[in-house]
């Protein structure tokens, strides 16, 4: 069985390089910023409508956080401006979720 994994994105049309640290989610950055970018306005989105949050997506929103600090700290030496600046946004849209969740009781559901 052949394990290696495309270096090239697997969204149609695309032929982005993918970064070490996105391997597991085979997509380019610019693919995995738009995604992110989604499940984080969909959380932030269910606490300010007093929705349930989903705790998978949560867990899945922290991760992404994890997934772009570590694709800083690799292109520190030669960093592309526009998504250095859209990985910067994403964490801190992260970041007001996160003190959102600090200050408001917001219920949340596990999916079965």
């Amino acid at each position: 069985m052949n394990s290696a994994i495309s270096l090239v994105c697997r969204r149609a049309g695309c032929s982005g390089q993918i970064p070490s640290g996105l391997s597991a989610e085979q997509l380019c950055l610019n693919h995995f910023l738009d995604e992110a970018f989604v499940r984080t306005e969909q959380s932030l989105e269910a606490c300010h409508n007093g929705s349930p949050l989903n705790q998978a997506n949560l867990e899945w929103v922290l991760s992404d956080a994890l997934a772009v600090v570590k694709n800083l700290e690799d292109s520190a030496d030669a960093p592309n401006p526009e998504q250095r600046d859209r990985m910067l946004e994403l964490l801190l849209v992260i970041a007001n979720l996160h003190e959102y969740l600090a200050h408001h009781s917001v219920p949340s559901h596990r999916p079965a």
